[in-house]
């Protein structure tokens, strides 16, 4: 995996790459987008939390299938506040500790999820690689 940081443009505002490259053949592994709900049922309150779970549902996912965060091509992620922004891009750094080459990511911000409590949601796209 290359991070694509052209020169060019203005550099990312935070801990990933503007685009991500890949050689060689691999399997494709993508999340649904995956809300702060542990396996219990219970969401936790706050931005923060509930980032910190959505990551931790998709490392789930990713390890399901042999993969981690190193793994990862592509974040998007959805918020329901603008004031929600410094939380999810906390826990999404704390995913992303130890990374050498930072996938691309995409922040939204929404008007809202399927339950009000909803305040994050991540999707993620990975892709083993031959080793």
């Amino acid at each position: 995996m290359q991070a694509l940081n052209p020169k060019t443009i203005a550099a990312p505002f935070g801990r990933y790459s503007h685009g991500v490259t890949t050689r060689g053949g691999g399997r494709l592994v993508l999340t649904s987008g995956q809300l702060g709900l542990r396996p219990d049922g219970v969401v936790p309150t706050g931005a923060l939390d509930q980032a910190r779970q959505c990551f931790a549902n998709c490392a789930a996912i990713l390890a399901e299938a042999g993969l981690g965060p190193g793994d990862v091509l592509r974040i998007n992620a959805f918020v329901t506040d603008r004031a929600h922004f410094p939380d999810y891009m906390a826990a999404r750094d704390e995913f992303l500790t130890g990374i050498e080459v930072l996938p691309a990511s995409t922040l939204v911000i929404v008007s809202g999820f399927t339950r009000p409590e909803f305040l994050v949601e991540v999707e993620l796209t990975a892709m083993e690689r031959p080793r």
